[in-house]
């Protein structure tokens, strides 16, 4: 089967793919039930050397993992997913995504497509993110000023910038909206609260394993096996290594893959 046949819906990329080693991954696929555990699944290895190869490979973007020599810009590790599924016509493949942002953007052949992208043009994260921009570049000025009625407007203006960075980040939550299996939706804020969280971290919703999720659930498609790799280097921790697996995260993606699993 080539790639290209492998279920895209209609006016959107193909991103299930098929295995390499089709007889192999079926063989592995008899009888599997999904869960999340620590456990490693083989055929999740077989989709992760895949995609890994495929990162190695491209060349349609550029993100400095900081794996190679004269790539400019700042070091940023990142994890991807990969969930083998079968699709609604009983086809045998896999989804891949990254967390948060790749190469600067949400949408790149292979991956699917964020549960919401807050990069759209015209959009209000980008009209907040100016906005806020503008408030931090106002007390700077002041800052430099240093005139003796300058403290208050800086104070006034700090004030200014805490309420539109928790309004924006709060408007933002408000567009997570995930399916669980039995296509039931809940909103991003609702599944914190439910949880007993006082409120999402920032950057929920952006993990792997819940885009996994999402795309497969909306598009009929049923989870099989789930496995998160850290790929790069990472800078801030020595927590994450090049090319090791991860379960997802709790403070993140426990409470929403809490839904999407019930």
């Amino acid at each position: 089967m080539m790639e290209s046949d492998l279920y895209s819906q209609a006016g959107e990329q193909t991103v299930c793919w098929p295995f390499d080693d089709a007889a192999g991954a079926e063989a592995l696929a008899e009888g599997l039930t999904f869960s999340i555990n620590d456990t490693l699944h083989p055929l999740c290895l077989l989709a992760a050397e895949q995609l890994q190869q495929h990162l190695q490979e491209q060349q349609e973007w550029e993100h400095n993992f900081g794996l190679a020599v004269h790539t400019r810009g700042t070091v940023i590790g990142k994890m991807f997913g990969v969930l083998a599924v079968r699709t609604k016509e009983g086809e045998l493949g896999y989804l891949a995504a990254f967390s948060g942002k790749l190469a600067g953007g949400n949408h790149h052949a292979k991956f699917v497509p964020p549960v919401f992208d807050g990069l759209v043009e015209g959009g209000f994260v980008n009209a907040g993110m100016t906005k806020l921009t503008q408030i931090n570049a106002a007390i700077s000025r002041l800052e430099l000023a240093a005139e003796e009625e300058n403290p208050e407007q800086i104070r006034l203006l700090k004030a200014l910038r805490k309420t539109h960075s928790i309004s924006l980040q709060n408007k933002i939550f408000e567009q997570y909206h995930f399916l669980n299996k039995a296509g039931e939706s809940k909103s991003l804020v609702a599944i914190f609260e439910e949880a007993t969280y006082r409120k999402p971290p920032a950057g929920a919703g952006e993990c792997a394993a819940p885009k996994l999720l999402q795309y497969a659930f909306r598009h009929q498609m049923e989870p099989l096996a789930l496995a998160e790799f850290w790929w790069g280097l990472s800078p801030k921790s020595a927590y994450w290594e090049h090319g090791r697996f991860y379960a997802p995260c709790r403070e993140k993606c426990a409470p929403i893959l809490g839904h999407m699993l019930s």
